[in-house]
């Protein structure tokens, strides 16, 4: 038992020390993102007009361990080298975003980070835009855009970013300008199907779009790394995101922004929340839209291998009828638990997503904390329209502060409980 015992304490004194070691490597590794941020934003601040650079938190969302460049007003975190540590408060939901905590508006960033140094910036970039669009004159809002999860806004969304892909890469002039003329048919006509598109995708790519041109262009590639970094997103985002509607300004706004730098070096210091960049865009590469947009979106598909999408955004249609009718079932006709906002804050992954008309939007996967607690889904909740509450199936367990169903869980601050309601669902009930 002895032996044992004093090879228990090797063993916890060896891990210890790895542990140790790994924690130094670790904010060796931070504090050198910190400094590598800070040389490109300084390299590259005339494409806002200012250094980006400021006060950001790197996050491990299994742990909520942070590290952060600057200290925290109430002098919590601890120093390591130039770097602070703590631990971020269970109340904040963890996601890549710009919030304001302790006195400070901070860029976030989850970890682990990218391995390679330009994807690297790239995302560090996008959140430090964030953190700066107040004073970049540029509101943060992200509309849900719905049409892009219909088949035919599917279809010509992907046809869009064929289009752009294949202008990046083309080395004549000509032939750029024939793609980018195709891209924006193709948008034109996305915008004729589904009225209104025009508005919401413009809102969306000023707010994310912007953010993500911004850091593409402080990270400062070459053109063929640009080509190859544009055309693997791409790929990654038509594979791997099961939805478009909050997704898609990452890709569209880049390769345009990218394109028309290369002509009209900072043209983004000229636009603000109030501008539409599609007829900017239009103007600026001076081209003509095709008068009848649907005759024309038709022809030029045939480049892009259009019958092949069609073909693919046909038998995926089918099957998410049968996902929003099972979703509108569970959380709309049958008994459900309400959950309505007071100050909500909210952290979700905007890959996943499914639109149901009328009602919402259920998110597969999301982190709500309010008032009244902390709810953590994962197998889907539906957000009203309207945004002012949250649905989830029935509950099945009850405790005094923690409520659990299928794929949820809700732990209830002091002063609130969980109440059935008459047509057998559950809402909040403050004490």
């Amino acid at each position: 038992m002895k032996t044992i015992y004093l090879a228990g304490l090797l063993l916890s004194s060896t891990a210890t020390q790895a542990l140790c070691q790994q924690s130094d490597s670790l904010v060796t590794q931070i504090q050198q993102t910190f400094q590598e941020t800070a040389a490109a934003t300084k390299k590259q601040q005339r494409l806002w007009g200012m250094d980006l650079y400021g006060p950001m938190l790197l996050v491990n969302p299994a742990t909520r361990e942070l590290y952060a460049n600057l200290p925290d007003s109430a002098g919590d975190l601890q120093k390591q080298g130039n770097v602070y540590t703590g631990t971020l408060p269970k109340k904040i939901n963890i996601a890549n975003t710009s919030l304001y905590w302790e006195g400070r508006q901070w860029a976030m960033v989850m970890l682990p980070l990218p391995t390679n140094r330009d994807e690297r910036i790239n995302l560090v970039a996008h959140e430090l835009f964030h953190r700066a669009q107040p004073a970049l004159h540029f509101t943060a809002n992200s509309p849900v855009n719905n049409h892009l999860d219909k088949k035919d806004g599917r279809v010509y969304l992907q046809l869009e970013l064929a289009a752009l892909l294949q202008a990046i890469a083309a080395d004549k002039k000509a032939v750029r300008q024939q793609h980018l003329l195709h891209a924006l048919t193709f948008r034109h006509y996305r915008y004729q199907l589904y009225p209104g598109a025009d508005s919401t995708e413009n809102t969306l790519e000023l707010n994310e779009g912007i953010a993500e041109f911004t850091g593409m262009m402080v990270c400062n590639r070459d053109r063929a790394a640009s080509i190859t970094h544009f055309n693997k997103n791409v790929d990654n985002f038509v594979r791997y995101n099961a939805t478009f509607v909050r997704s898609f300004a990452y890709q569209t706004t880049p390769m345009y922004g990218y394109l028309l730098s290369q002509i009209q070096p900072g043209w983004n210091r000229n636009i603000n929340s109030q501008t539409q960049l599609t007829p900017l865009f239009v103007q600026a590469f001076g081209l003509s839209i095709p008068a009848d947009v649907k005759t024309a979106a038709m022809t030029f598909s045939k480049a892009y291998d259009g019958d092949s999408i069609i073909l693919v955004e046909t038998a995926r249609e089918k099957k998410m009828q049968e996902q929003i009718a099972a979703y509108t079932k569970l959380f709309v006709t049958l008994p459900h638990t309400e959950l309505r906002f007071i100050n909500m804050n909210i952290g979700f992954n905007p890959s996943n997503i499914v639109p149901i008309d009328g009602h919402g939007t259920v998110y597969p996967t999301m982190r709500i904390s309010d008032t009244w607690g902390i709810l953590t889904v994962t197998e889907g909740g539906l957000i009203s329209t309207g945004w002012d509450k949250v649905v989830v199936g029935l509950p099945q367990t009850f405790t005094e502060q923690i409520v659990t169903g299928q794929g949820w869980k809700l732990e209830l601050n002091k002063g609130y409980t969980l109440e059935k309601n008459t047509g057998g669902g559950y809402s909040l009930k403050k004490q």
